[in-house]
């Protein structure tokens, strides 16, 4: 460049304007090449359906559709990262793809790769004459625009994981566009990575909460484990705080106590809230308030009942089960937000009892957020050592509904 010698890019080679587009061509065709994109070029918004197959829950199909519609605003911006989290099936790649397929069509030079597949790509590099290790490695970690598909179901080596770590930090730090998409939970991958994709200055998570597309809507292995769809009308608009009934100042005030902190838990879920008391005040119908909240956030908890939980560890051991006992025993025990209705231990076999601990206990150390409704007898008959952590003020945040049955307000029982 004909600049001052004292110029920072004095005496640096620099390619002649008349050649940036063809060789910006050729690096979008080789990114192209080496992503197989052209082996995806099916998948793309037009393609996706936002809301799903007929036959899913209204959570479930909104789930999908705001995952649709951020991935689409993302794709035309590339701002920052995109991380969509959910179970084999539920659309990740697809989407993926289709923020991967738009930002080609924009002439951004576009890299799509599984993680096995871009760890492979690394190594063949050492036995190419077309590129070595250092061209190819470059050429993935600086890409336009990345897409890590699969991440984390990988068995790496300790140089496999340092790579990946490089990859992503580079990325990381010089703010590159990047896809992620992963169906573990981010504290399972490995440490400095799942801190960075933890930094919510820069990535968006986006969790899909659908079952796997690929398989029969009656597979019962694909049936949600969430029972939210049942509750999807016991909302805090819908509760009622009950002051036309004539009760007594001090049961007004403990259901709007319970009624007021559940709706700090559902903001901002941390530690534990029980809610006890007698049948029928309201215990359920705030539990389900708080899960359908951090759904229309996008972050649907898992709410279930107790009994139906190891209904569903049970359904593992039958032959037939596409699910694993061990991959369902981790999707409960470590959900964002577990809300478990109707906690009794007093009627179970010692196996569910011992598993209820199992799963309470994990929750219990690593400070999970957690919703248990449990009837006052219940409580005082519950398993000795759940009732013991149930105690730890540090964590658990307990609240008696002190109040007579609920069965709707005067105008509905005339």
């Amino acid at each position: 460049m004909d600049v001052p010698v004292n110029h920072p890019d004095f005496g640096k080679l620099e390619i002649c304007v008349c050649r940036h587009k063809g060789i910006t061509e050729r690096v979008r065709q080789r990114l192209f090449t080496l992503s197989r994109l052209d082996e995806l070029t099916n998948l793309t918004f037009d393609s996706f359906e936002p809301r799903g197959r007929k036959g899913l829950g209204e959570h479930q199909a909104n789930s999908l559709e705001l995952a649709f519609n951020h991935s689409r605003n993302y794709a035309q911006n590339l701002n920052g990262w995109l991380l969509l989290e959910g179970d084999p099936g539920s659309g990740k790649t697809h989407l993926a793809a289709a923020v991967a397929n738009f930002a080609v069509g924009m002439g951004v030079p576009t890299l799509f790769l599984t993680i096995p597949d871009l760890l492979d790509s690394l190594r063949a590099s050492f036995d190419s004459e077309a590129t070595t290790f250092e061209e190819r490695f470059d050429e993935i970690r600086s890409a336009g625009l990345l897409v890590m598909d699969d991440f984390g179901t990988q068995n790496t080596t300790p140089w496999a994981q340092e790579k990946l770590f490089q990859i992503i930090n580079y990325r990381y730090i010089n703010k590159l566009p990047t896809v992620v998409t992963t169906n573990l939970p981010l504290d399972e991958l490995e440490q400095r990575i799942s801190s960075r994709l933890s930094d919510s200055e820069l990535v968006t998570r986006w969790p899909i909460n659908a079952p796997d597309y690929r398989r029969p809507m009656n597979d019962t292995a694909r049936t949600a484990l969430t029972s939210l769809d049942l509750v999807s009308k016991l909302t805090f608009e819908t509760f009622s705080l009950r002051k036309e009934e004539g009760l007594q100042s001090h049961e007004l005030k403990s259901i709007k106590g319970a009624f007021e902190a559940a709706q700090t838990f559902a903001q901002k879920p941390r530690g534990w809230l029980v809610l006890t008391g007698d049948y029928a005040t309201g215990k359920t119908h705030l539990a389900a308030a708080i899960s359908n909240h951090r759904a229309a956030l996008g972050d649907p908890p898992l709410f279930i009942m107790a009994p139906d939980l190891l209904d569903e560890l049970r359904k593992t051991f039958d032959e037939k089960s596409l699910v694993s006992y061990g991959h369902r025993f981790d999707e409960i025990r470590n959900a964002g937000v577990l809300v478990l209705d109707d906690l009794s231990t007093h009627s179970l076999s010692q196996w569910g009892r011992e598993k209820l601990f199992q799963i309470l206990n994990y929750r219990y150390l690593t400070e999970k957020p957690t919703v248990i409704t449990i009837a006052a007898d219940a409580l005082d008959s519950l398993d000795a050592r759940l009732h013991s952590r149930i105690q730890d003020i540090r964590l658990v945040t307990t609240l008696l509904i002190n109040a007579p049955p609920y069965h709707g307000s005067k105008s509905r029982r005339k």
